[in-house]
């Protein structure tokens, strides 16, 4: 008898599931891989263009780390060399015209200030990245706190 409950409960879920599944697509529902197939081979999507204007981005909060308005492509940053501060270093700024690696980044975990950058902030790629030339996949209603504390102002 129990067999025969886990067997019809088994059935019942797998009928419901094929239900969901067609009213989902029948219903239209978009999904971020748009109309590809999940059961065959796909059409990669064209990779869009790196901006390259060498402009900085505004920042939505304080501590977002800025993204990188350039090409990154064939940089090494590893536990031996590190392309980004050949021109972002402190002691390659005046050369370069880059800005300097954030103060924070000297900053070792004891927070105590180091004559170099910490080990923790040598990866660069861990927080910043360059930026592509394409539309969100997703629609985005972020507003950055500057905006929200003036909405607010307004409304008192």
């Amino acid at each position: 008898m129990f067999r025969f409950s886990i067997a019809l409960c088994s059935l019942v879920a797998a009928a419901l599931l094929i239900f969901v599944s067609d009213q989902v697509s029948a219903d239209g529902v978009a999904t971020l891989r748009g109309e590809a197939v999940l059961n065959g081979q796909n059409e990669a999507p064209r990779m869009m263009p790196f901006i390259n204007n060498d402009i900085r981005e505004a920042r939505n909060y304080p501590e977002q780390p800025p993204v990188i308005p350039h090409k990154t492509d064939g940089y090494i940053v590893d536990l031996n060399s590190n392309k980004c501060l050949s021109c972002h270093a402190r002691s390659r700024t005046g050369e370069s015209q880059a800005p300097m690696v954030s103060i924070t980044h000297f900053m070792d975990r004891e927070g105590q200030f180091r004559a170099s950058v910490s080990p923790r902030r040598y990866f660069c790629n861990q927080c910043h990245v360059s930026q592509r030339e394409v539309k969100p996949l997703v629609g985005n209603d972020f507003v950055d706190v500057d905006t929200l504390l003036l909405n607010r102002a307004k409304q008192q």
